[in-house]
């Protein structure tokens, strides 16, 4: 098929994530990937700076993933998980739960890191239910958090971020004020309180306390001190409540170690992790509680937990996790993104001096520099062909989650990139209603 047909049948039918189908934004045609490399259409080849939504840790096309989904696309593609199990299953959840902090090794399969927190949700009501506590319906999150895109999880992110036009049908929840001490900061204990807050006037309507840990990514790019998590296992130990994480952006070793949380030496009741459990490869997501909160649902009425996808424990993303948690184990991950820090900390650190510029943040391997305003959509398109380097700022923030494979010489590219476009003036003022993209 020519680009030509490809892109007008794009244009004709296909709706993009965030985008107008009646005026869409340009679009680049794909046709292959390998290790930071997007091929287009034209031949041109681009750095995938964003990591394909921060999924792809290991690079494109990994070859002992494509592998693994290979071999087992010859003995079965999928099978219901209602009935059945199978080998990569089994294989996943043993591999999952030694890879996981100690005590979270229940595993219940999603195919999204979205119904990843669906699933949590429930976890933590119907726990509630188990123990009597039938009135604890409700959770607390915080302001600038993301949780997915689905009605639960958005009930659960900023609510006056993205999803504010879907308000009349979500949940109602309980928001605590953002977490304001920076990460490398000096606490301060009255960041806390508002949570406290919450939970001291609410707690009989609270089933648990959801969060991102350390850092919040699609909604505020921001991360915030380990304290906040110290105090949060605290107050859920004092009030019976469940301490849900959100690992589906920072797991995996991209903020530093294995596990955003190990920042501050603490484990939630409930983790939710997804995106680079595949290698990007294919969709997967899981939800991991421990032998209590699993324990509590099995023991209480009806005793079975009440979720059930359809292409849950798929075997071909399976065989792909389990793929991708082997490089996980048998790579020193910690140390190239420790290297990709410092490099996107000596790099974009002099950006802050820019006009345009309001802060610069660096965590792990996730560089972000928050712009007054983003620049016109022709000039981030012209940096984006003069360097090859994939970016997709959203809001304002031109950012970068690289593949954790990145090479010194990558990440300077990408830097190099940043730089270009955070120094081009400020574009239009673009009133989209609160989305992001």
């Amino acid at each position: 098929m020519t680009a030509e047909k490809i892109l007008q049948i794009d244009r004709t039918h296909i709706w993009h994530p965030y985008a107008s189908i009646v005026n869409p934004p340009p679009v680049e045609i794909a046709v292959r990937a390998r290790g930071l490399e997007i091929e287009l259409a034209s031949g041109e080849r681009l750095l995938d700076a964003v990591s394909s939504w921060w999924c792809v840790a290991h690079g494109h096309n990994h070859p002992a993933i494509v592998e693994a989904i290979r071999r087992q696309s010859e003995k079965m593609t999928h099978v219901m998980f209602g009935g059945f199990t199978h080998e990569p299953a089994a294989r996943l959840a043993e591999r999952l739960a030694a890879f996981a902090p100690p005590g979270l090794d229940r595993v219940f399969f999603a195919d999204s890191g979205s119904i990843a927190v669906e699933v949590a949700t429930k976890m933590a009501v119907q726990y509630q239910h188990a123990l009597g506590r039938s009135r604890r319906t409700k959770l607390v999150a915080l302001k600038g958090g993301y949780h997915g895109d689905t009605v639960g999880a958005m009930a659960l992110s900023d609510p006056d971020g993205m999803h504010t036009l879907f308000r009349g049908i979500m949940p109602q929840h309980f928001f605590a004020e953002q977490p304001r001490t920076r990460f490398d900061g000096v606490w301060q204990a009255e960041d806390f309180e508002s949570l406290r807050q919450i939970v001291d006037r609410h707690s009989e309507q609270i089933a648990g306390i959801i969060c991102e840990p350390v850092l919040q990514a699609a909604n505020a790019m921001w991360h915030y001190h380990p304290q906040y998590l110290r105090e949060m296992r605290r107050l859920c130990d004092e009030r019976g409540l469940l301490l849900i994480f959100d690992e589906i952006a920072a797991g995996f070793y991209r903020t530093g170690p294995r596990w955003a949380q190990n920042h501050a030496s603490i484990r939630p009741d409930i983790m939710c992790v997804g995106k680079a459990l595949t290698g990007g490869a294919i969709t997967l997501a899981a939800t991991l509680a421990d032998k209590n909160v699993a324990g509590t649902i099995s023991a209480g009425t009806p005793g079975a937990f009440m979720h059930g996808p359809t292409y849950m424990a798929n075997p071909l993303a399976c065989a792909a996790a389990c793929s991708s948690l082997e490089l996980f184990e048998n790579n020193d991950y910690e140390t190239k993104v420790r290297g990709i820090e410092t490099l996107f900390k000596q790099g974009l650190a002099p950006l802050a001096a820019l006009p345009n510029v309001r802060d610069v943040r660096v965590i792990g391997a996730c560089g972000i520099v928050e712009t007054r305003r983003l620049p016109a959509p022709d000039d981030i398109r012209r940096v984006i062909h003069k360097h090859g380097v994939w970016l997709r700022p959203f809001s304002n923030f031109i950012y970068s989650f690289p593949p954790l494979v990145a090479t010194e010489i990558e990440i300077r590219r990408i830097i190099d990139a940043i730089a270009e476009l955070a120094a081009c003036p400020p574009g239009p003022v673009i009133d989209d209603g609160g989305f992001h993209e």
